[in-house]
C-alpha cells in the first residue's frame, strides 16, 4: 500500500430553491470535513446548489446568474479538497444537470447526465438537455470518473466508465424513497461495480419535499461488488470513506460494517416523519392540528405528527355528533393523554343543525342520506380551519391512499387541510405501521402510543348509525389488493380478475377509482412511500371515457 484517498459523502437535507443558504452549507460543510476528516474529496448529492427537484425554478431567467454566484462563492472559499458537486449549468443556449469538480478554486472537470428521467415522478426531460462525454479526474493517482443518479441505471455510461479504466467511480443521487427502493440501489451497486471492476461511492441527498423523502441510505461498493450502506437513513451526516490505494489497481474501500436492513415498516414510519417534519419547518407554520375521531387514522396521524415535531407543537380535536360513540371519545382521549397533546372537544351539533335549518327548503321532502353525512364531515372541516386561521397551526388530513383511491372522503370535509401524513399508505398497511409504533414504545419499556383498541375495533365513519366502512367497500384486505394491481402496477380488470377477484368487485373499485379522480385532484399533498402513489406519479384526466 502506498496510500490512502479519504472521501467525505456529504449526505445532506438542502433546502429547494435556497440557493444562498445550500451555498454557504455547501462550504462550511467541506470545511468541516477537511478539519475532521482529512478530506480529500468531498461529495455533494445531484444539484446541491439548488437541491431537487427544482420543478418550474429551472426555468426562471435569473436562475443561472444565481448558480454563477453560488458556484464562484463555492470556488472563492479555495477549501484545501477536491468538492463534487452538483447544480444546474446552461451551456449554448441549453440548461443541462451538471457536476463540477472544484480543486484549488478552480473547476478542473465537469460531467453532463447523460441519461434523464422522465417516468414517474421525474420528468427531467421537460427542463435538462442530455450530456453524452464521460468526465475523468486523476486524484492521487487514482482515475476518478464521474455519473449523475439515472446514468447509473443505464449501460452507456457505465461502459465509458469500463473502458477507460476509472480506478473509482462517484455517482451523485437525488433518488426518493419507496418502499423497497434500498434493496434495488444495493442490487445495482453489486452488479455496477462488478461490470466496472471499480469500486462505487453513491451519495444521496436526504429530506422532505412536498410530497417526496429524500432517505440518504448513502453506499459504496468494492470492485467485487461486496456493498455496504454507509450514510443513515433520514437524517444528515459528513461519512467518511477510506480508501487504500496500490498502484495499478483500482482503490480499496475499508468498507464499513453494514447492519441489518430497517424492516419497510421502519423505513415507511420514518419517511413519514421526516416527510412531515420538514413540510412543516420548511414552510415555516409553527404547529399542526388534526381531528382526532378514535379511529385508526387518526391515531397513527397523531403518532407521526408527535414523533415529527413534538408534543408541543401537535393539537388534537374530538368533534362528537349523535352518530359517535363513547368508544370513540374515551379512546380519543386516551391517546392524546398518552402522548401529552394540547386536546379538546367541540361538538359539531350546533353547526349542523344551523346548516339544516338553513337548507330546510332546499332540502325539504328528500330522504335523509350521504348529503347530511357530508355536512358532518364539512363541519369538521370548517372548525379545524377556523382554529387554523386564527392560531396558524397546519391542519393534517387524515385520510388513507384506500380511502382516496376509491373515495371514500368528504371535498371540504375531511379532507379539508394541507398535509396528508397517510396519502400513500393503505389501510392494512395504516395498521402495519400502527402495530410498529406500538412496538417501538413497548421495546422502550413505555405504555403503547396508540391504544389497542384502536387497532382492534372494525374502522367506521361514524357519519350514520351503526355505520361500519365494509358497509360501503370490499373488506380492506381485498380492497387493498385490488388497488395494488390497478393503482400501482396498471392491471386492466381481466388481469386482476385472474389473480382470484370477483369479476364484479374488481370492475366496482375501478369505476370508484376512476370517478373519483376529481376528488384527489384536490387534496392534500402527502408522503409518497409507493412507486405509484396519487400525485406525481399518477396523472390521469378528470374528463375522460376511457373504459375498464
Amino acid at each position: 500500500m502506498t496510500g490512502q484517498l479519504i472521501v467525505v459523502m456529504a449526505q445532506v437535507n438542502f433546502l429547494v430553491g435556497d440557493i444562498p443558504g445550500n451555498t454557504e452549507r455547501i462550504i462550511r460543510l467541506s470545511q468541516e470535513a477537511v478539519a475532521c476528516y482529512g478530506a480529500d474529496v468531498v461529495v455533494f448529492p445531484e444539484l446541491a446548489v439548488t437541491s431537487y427537484p427544482p420543478e418550474d425554478l429551472l426555468l426562471r431567467p435569473a436562475l443561472q446568474g444565481r448558480v454563477d454566484l453560488a458556484m464562484t462563492a463555492i470556488m472563492q472559499a479555495r477549501i484545501p479538497a477536491a468538492l463534487i458537486v452538483g447544480h444546474p449549468q446552461r451551456e449554448h443556449g441549453l440548461l443541462l444537470n451538471a457536476v463540477s469538480v472544484i480543486i484549488d478554486g478552480q473547476c478542473a472537470a465537469r460531467y453532463y447526465k447523460q441519461h434523464l428521467p422522465n417516468y414517474q415522478v421525474f420528468d427531467e426531460q421537460r427542463y435538462f438537455a442530455a450530456g453524452s462525454e464521460p468526465c475523468f479526474v486523476t486524484i492521487k493517482g487514482l482515475k476518478l470518473a464521474f455519473t449523475i443518479c439515472e446514468d447509473l441505471w443505464n449501460t452507456t455510461p457505465i461502459e465509458q466508465v469500463s473502458a477507460a479504466g476509472a480506478d473509482l467511480l462517484i455517482n451523485i443521487n437525488a433518488s426518493p424513497f419507496s418502499k423497497h427502493k434500498l434493496e434495488q440501489r444495493i442490487d445495482l451497486l453489486r452488479q455496477r461495480s462488478q461490470q466496472t471492476s471499480a469500486p462505487i461511492v453513491y451519495v444521496n441527498l436526504v429530506g422532505g419535499q412536498d410530497e417526496l423523502v429524500f432517505d440518504g441510505f448513502s453506499l459504496v461498493s468494492d470492485a467485487e461488488g461486496n456493498v455496504s450502506v454507509a450514510g443513515p437513513g433520514f437524517s444528515e451526516a459528513l461519512i467518511p470513506l477510506t480508501f487504500d490505494i496500490e498502484p495499478g489497481k483500482p482503490a480499496v474501500p475499508q468498507l464499513p460494517v453494514t447492519h441489518l436492513l430497517p424492516s419497510v415498516e421502519q423505513r415507511c414510519y420514518n419517511a413519514m416523519v421526516m416527510g412531515l417534519r420538514d413540510y412543516v419547518s420548511k414552510n415555516g407554520f409553527k404547529a399542526v392540528l388534526l381531528g382526532l375521531s378514535g379511529g385508526i387514522d387518526s391515531a397513527l396521524t397523531l403518532a407521526v405528527a408527535v414523533d415529527a415535531l413534538g408534543a408541543d407543537r401537535v393539537s388534537a380535536v374530538m368533534m362528537p355528533f349523535t352518530y359517535t360513540s363513547e368508544m370513540s371519545m374515551s379512546l380519543a382521549k386516551e391517546q392524546a393523554e398518552r402522548l401529552a397533546v394540547n386536546f379538546t372537544v367541540v361538538s359539531i351539533k350546533d353547526s349542523f343543525d344551523a346548516f339544516m335549518t338553513a337548507l330546510s327548503d332546499e332540502l325539504s321532502g328528500l330522504p335523509a342520506g350521504l348529503a347530511e353525512q357530508n355536512i358532518q364531515a364539512r363541519c369538521r372541516g370548517v372548525l379545524l380551519m377556523a382554529i387554523s386561521n386564527k392560531k396558524g397551526a397546519l391542519v393534517l388530513t387524515t385520510g388513507n391512499k384506500s380511502e382516496v383511491a376509491v373515495g371514500y372522503c368528504t371535498l371540504y370535509g375531511d379532507m379539508a387541510g394541507g398535509f396528508g401524513v397517510l396519502k400513500d399508505a393503505s389501510k392494512m398497511f395504516v395498521y402495519a405501521l400502527a402495530r410498529y409504533r406500538n412496538s417501538c414504545a413497548l421495546e422502550e419499556g413505555e405504555q403503547l402510543v396508540i391504544p389497542q383498541q384502536v387497532i382492534d375495533r372494525p374502522p367506521t365513519a361514524e357519519l350514520a348509525p351503526g355505520q361500519r366502512d365494509d358497509d360501503n367497500l370490499p373488506p380492506y384486505e381485498r380492497l387493498d389488493q385490488i388497488l395494488e394491481h390497478y393503482v400501482e402496477q396498471d392491471l386492466s380488470a381481466d388481469d386482476i380478475v385472474a389473480r382470484g377477484f370477483e369479476r364484479s368487485e374488481v370492475l366496482r373499485v375501478i369505476r370508484l377509482v376512476d370517478l373519483n379522480e376529481y376528488k384527489r385532484r384536490q387534496s392534500a399533498p402527502g408522503v409518497r412511500l409507493t412507486e405509484r402513489g396519487f400525485g406525481r406519479d399518477r396523472r390521469y384526466p378528470i374528463t375522460q371515457g376511457w373504459k375498464a
